[in-house]
């Protein structure tokens, strides 16, 4: 751009020095001229002559101002596109930035969910294995759920009553909870046959057999129900 305005510029002032030359030398010939002729044929030829040289300059001038013009125009133009190229550029790198950190901030979250995700698989996994474990039981836990379902085949029991007779048989209170926790039984029935048993053994009131049930280790709710099942 720069070039353009340097090269139009050396032009149009040699086109105005040019003129004005051109302009000069008719100006001189029309003086030269003069010596020859009459003195009013003299002044006119010099008139006509200074209006050719001063038009001469006008016009080189103003092709002069208009090539100034045009330079800045096109200056001004050249500017504009930069300007435009660079607000272009930076809008570019604004957006790729963006972007970036959007694939940034993307990627850290899928990270984290899938580091939390594996936190929890673990801890399901170790949460399950200590479950089956703790289900298995140890030696001693097993043979005293098989004690308790012994029990039970021989006679009614309430569930601390039951805890209880396993720890008489020296098992600790851990392994007797274990095992009782863990047999296939319903109190409620078992309620109602150690009532019958009572009552098949002695006689019993209806709040002497409730009272003997709940000694034994029956709750409330199943001693009462224990004797509603005898009918007394």
């Amino acid at each position: 751009m720069n070039t353009t305005i340097t090269t139009r510029r050396p032009r149009a002032s040699a086109r105005r020095a040019l003129t004005a030359l051109f302009a000069s030398a008719g100006l001189l010939f029309a003086i030269a001229a003069c010596g020859s002729g009459s003195t009013e044929d003299d002044g006119a030829a010099i008139a006509s002559a200074s209006i050719d040289a001063a038009a001469a300059s006008e016009s080189a001038a103003a092709e002069e101002a208009a090539a100034s013009s045009s330079a800045a125009a096109e200056s001004s133009r050249a500017a504009e596109e930069s300007a435009s190229a660079a607000a272009e550029s930076s809008r570019a790198a604004a957006e790729a930035e963006a972007s970036r950190q959007a694939e940034e901030e993307a990627a850290a979250e899928a990270e984290a969910e899938a580091s939390r995700e594996a936190a929890e698989s673990a801890a399901a996994a170790a949460e399950a294995s200590r479950q089956a474990e703790e289900e298995a039981g140890t030696v001693s836990q097993q043979n005293a759920l098989r004690s308790a379902n012994s029990y039970l085949d021989f006679t009614a029991f309430s569930r601390t009553g039951l805890i209880d007779q396993l720890i008489f048989e020296d098992y600790s209170a851990e392994d007797a909870t274990w095992a009782v926790d863990r047999v296939d039984v319903d109190w409620m029935e078992q309620a109602a046959q150690s009532a019958q048993d009572y009552l098949d053994f002695t006689g019993f009131s209806r709040q002497g057999l409730i009272d003997q049930l709940i000694f034994e280790g029956f709750t409330q709710e199943q001693a009462v129900y224990g004797v509603d099942q005898t009918g007394l």
